[in-house]
């Protein structure tokens, strides 16, 4: 699945910012879009691609955005912000999604997942899912939606705006919405085996625990009668030469 996250506006873009000039919306919106970037690792055929300049070199102009993410035949499309209502402080507060003013089934169904687990994870007020003719939505050829992550000109949202704490949980947030809406599915992880108790020396906080463990469990290398592995201890010629033999042996 090919997913475009666009952190809205940019660096210099003016007006777009809290009222007493301490953080950027493209400061909020760019760290989001990098963690959900992250985060979308996590799952199987995932490749994401970035419509904005996430080293906030420039402010990339919308056009050229959308013309990215449908160049790269993306499947959907996220566009990631932070709200404002007027120039100075308000009372406005909440999140909320946005689709074009005629939406496709699938922009509907994307906007809703994402809007149910943004309030389900920060506990912000539900403005709900709305209609609107923005360029990033207008334009893309895929199903695409605008996030409003709070309030810039709300002095308790924009606070939690600038945490980061709050940026991970909206990029989280945001992640378990396009896998709830696709059905996307995690990577298997593959644990490494618990050395808990195998050998007296090796504690299961030890750096090389899991190493050890696949050795062994292969054949490669084998503890000592006493029950101890020796880990901190110098490897001999001959006992090299003896991890060799079984490796060439496998």
């Amino acid at each position: 699945m090919k997913i475009a996250l666009d952190a809205g506006h940019g660096p210099d873009t003016p007006g777009k910012r809290t009222p007493d000039g301490s953080m950027r919306e493209f400061q909020f919106n760019n760290v989001v879009a990098n963690y959900a970037a992250e985060l979308l690792k996590s799952y199987e055929g995932v490749q994401t691609i970035f419509t904005h300049a996430p080293d906030g070199s420039r402010d990339v102009p919308l056009k050229e955005r959308t013309n990215k993410a449908n160049s790269w035949k993306a499947d959907i499309l996220i566009s990631i912000h932070a709200n404002a209502s007027g120039d100075g402080w308000s009372n406005a507060e909440g999140i909320e999604t946005f689709t074009y003013i005629l939406p496709s089934a699938a922009s509907i169904k994307l906007a809703t997942a994402v809007q149910r687990k943004l309030v389900l994870s920060t506990a912000r007020r539900d403005r709900g899912v709305k209609q609107d003719n923005l360029h990033m939505v207008r334009e893309a050829r895929m199903p695409a939606i605008l996030v409003e992550c709070g309030f810039m000109t709300n002095r308790a949202e924009a606070e939690l705006l600038k945490a980061n704490s709050y940026r991970m949980v909206c990029a989280n947030a945001i992640v378990e919405g396009i896998a709830a809406a696709y059905g996307l599915v995690k990577k298997e992880v593959k644990e490494e085996p618990d050395m808990s108790g195998q050998f007296t020396d090796v504690p299961a906080t030890h750096w090389a625990t899991g190493a050890i463990s696949t050795a062994v469990e292969a054949g490669v290398v084998k503890g000592y009668a006493d029950g101890t592995f020796k880990p901190d201890q110098s490897v001999s010629r001959a006992e090299l030469a003896v991890i060799i033999a079984r490796l060439l042996k496998q």
